[in-house]
């Protein structure tokens, strides 16, 4: 048995290391699909939040060029729109400036209107000292889009590579050509000063056209050249080509962003725009893009405005990630490469997957443990069962030997005349009468065990009050009975027949008397009781004794094949174990049922239920 949970042992472990390989690679695809797809609707999250950007670019390229500086054009006259832009203006070659709000229709625009002229000074300053121009770092865009690479599950069947260049610019990444009529041309420039601009205001512009080439000579975009232009109102049939350029964007402080564009015509540039409150434009989309989304609840996500390395601005919502699994990171392109949006999550949502592979690895656990348990119990009745066979044969050699013996004895006795009387000489008789019967019982139980193991014994139902089964026992057991010391009640209360074998019925009660009689023999009240009784539809009998009774751990185990309680008693009384076994055999052959208990007092009572 050792050596078969040896081999078990082996077993199992050979099983578990190639399993648990399989199950840590499976739990580490999950972890990488759910990553995977975490990142699949982030991006797909930023590519929202992006595509809002572009909308409000592209919406701003369509404007016409006099847009910015027509107090006539209704579309720019009053309050923005969206409460994150603070209003447009235009910053003319001289450094003066221009806005479409009219502030005579509406007092609220008073104010905002000074606030852009601050903004327009702030600007002329800054293209003094040439920094009037966000330009995305590139170390960081390379690292985003690694991490897009690498977390993305898209990238296994599709190409992205051509929609990432086109979302390099939100709108357009080139500069074009526009014509422009000469009445919009003198709307643009209706208000810039024709005297010499104020240092600090002029110097600016006059400095930057001193570096820059003529106009016929190269564009903006470095492409194909304009053609020259006569001087604005020189005459009214005379159309101008203007260079328009993409947008970019300038901080103005740490709180507003100037997002504008170059015009560039008949040697003149101008810049036009409009501000952005950058904690009400962050805040604008965190609220339309993130805060009523399902990964609000399990995601951090964190908004920033980066000024020359710097954080000016920063904004966060949805869950706390102190730990973070998942980090995810995106760089708007131009003009608001400034922006810089950072998804973190702590604890990814589990896959349906999961909860499928939890249920088929429990079911596999329990499915393998049940089946090496199986084999154990299996090998160990089959072992069991072995050595009980063993020690059958060694107790029926023994339950053989011992009543040959004890004949072969009293026969030798009497052959030498040892039997001095005939009284003597009978008692003799008796002795040999009586272990030849039992003698011939053993062998008898012998038969029946294995004619019933091979299915061979057939019933004979005779129907009968059980009166002549009591007196064949009665009568082969007196003997026994009275050499032992024991006395036989029999009280049968029935008062109908029933069918039964009558063969079998006094096979069995002998049995359980003879077990009775061998492990009572020390017992100080030496008595054994048959009962029968109706119940029912069923006929009860039991054997009852005054003897040790049964150990508890035994009680549901004395009916099997070869079995005999471990005991004092039973190493003393001796026996073969296949007595109660034959018991349980034929009253299943009858269609009843056994079972032993011990009594109140002393000794135990076997139960036999008989259908009527």
């Amino acid at each position: 048995m050792k050596s078969l949970r040896r081999l078990i042992l082996i077993f199992a472990i050979g099983l578990a290391l190639p399993l648990g390989y399989l199950v840590v690679q499976s739990y580490r695809s999950l972890e990488a699909e759910e990553a995977a797809t975490l990142s699949f609707f982030a991006e797909a999250l930023f590519d929202e939040m992006q595509e809002s950007a572009a909308t409000l670019i592209r919406r701003e390229e369509g404007r016409p060029i006099d847009a910015y500086t027509d107090p006539a054009a209704a579309a720019l006259a009053g309050l923005p729109a969206e409460d994150y832009i603070r209003g447009y203006f235009q910053n003319n070659p001289d450094g003066s400036f221009q806005t479409p709000h009219r502030t005579g229709a509406r007092a609220a625009l008073t104010p905002r209107v000074a606030e852009l002229e601050e903004a327009n000074r702030v600007f002329n300053r800054k293209r003094a000292e040439g920094t009037d121009r966000i330009r995305p770092e590139v170390a960081d865009t390379l690292q985003d889009e690694k991490r897009k690479d690498q977390a993305g599950f898209s990238g296994r069947y599709l190409d992205l590579s051509r929609s990432q260049r086109s979302k390099s610019y939100l709108g357009e990444r080139d500069s074009r050509l526009e014509t422009v009529t000469p009445g919009q041309a003198s709307s643009l420039a209706k208000s810039e000063k024709k005297q010499a601009a104020a240092p600090g205001v002029a110097e600016p512009e006059r400095q930057l056209a001193s570096r820059r080439p003529p106009v016929a000579r190269e564009s903006l975009a470095g492409g194909a050249p304009s053609r020259p232009a006569a001087p604005f109102g020189e005459s009214d049939a005379q159309e101008y080509q203007a260079e328009v350029a993409p947008f970019q964007s300038v901080f103005i402080d740490d709180s507003r962003v100037l997002t504008f564009r170059r015009i560039l015509i008949d040697s003149r540039m101008y810049r036009q725009g409009f501000v952005l409150q950058l904690d009400a434009f962050l805040a604008d989309l965190i609220r339309s893009h993130f805060s009523t989304q399902p990964m609000a609840r399990f995601t951090h996500l964190r908004l920033r405005a980066v000024d020359q390395g710097r954080n000016a601005r920063v904004v966060e919502a949805g869950a706390v990630a102190e730990r973070p699994r998942i980090v995810l990171n995106r760089t708007f392109p131009a003009p608001f490469a400034f922006l810089r949006a950072t998804l973190s999550c702590d604890t990814i949502p589990p896959s349906a997957g999961r909860n499928t592979l939890n249920l088929a690895l429990l079911a596999l656990a329990g499915v393998i443990l049940a089946g090496l348990l199986a084999i154990h119990h299996s090998a160990k009745k089959v072992v069991d069962f072995s050595e009980r066979q063993s020690r059958f044969v060694s107790s029926v050699t023994h339950e053989l030997k011992t009543p040959l013996t004890n004949i072969r004895m009293y026969i030798e006795m009497l052959e030498q005349g040892m039997a001095r009387d005939a009284e003597r000489e009978q008692a003799y008789f008796r002795i040999v009468q009586s272990e030849g019967a039992r003698l011939s019982r053993l062998i008898t139980n012998v038969l029946e065990l294995s004619r019933l193991e091979k299915k061979h014994r057939r019933p004979d139902l005779q129907t009968g009050t059980f009166d002549e089964v009591l007196g064949d026992v009665e009568s082969l057991m007196a003997e026994p009975l009275r050499q032992a010391g024991f006395v036989l009640n029999c009280e049968n209360s029935l008062t109908r027949p029933f069918r039964y074998d009558r063969e079998i019925m006094v096979q069995v009660l002998i049995n359980l008397i003879e077990n009775s009689v061998k492990f009572g023999v020390s017992s100080a009240v030496k008595a054994v009781t048959v009962r029968l009784r109706e119940e029912g539809e069923r006929v009860r009998i039991e054997v009852a004794d005054t003897g040790p009774g049964i150990p508890d751990r035994d009680v549901k185990k004395i009916f099997n094949d070869f079995y005999r309680a471990e005991n004092a008693v039973t190493s003393a009384a001796g026996g073969t174990g296949i007595g109660l076994a034959l018991v349980k055999r034929f009253v299943s052959l009858l269609g009843g049922r056994v079972s032993a208990s011990n009594n109140s007092g002393p000794g135990c009572t076997i139960a036999l239920d008989l259908p009527r």
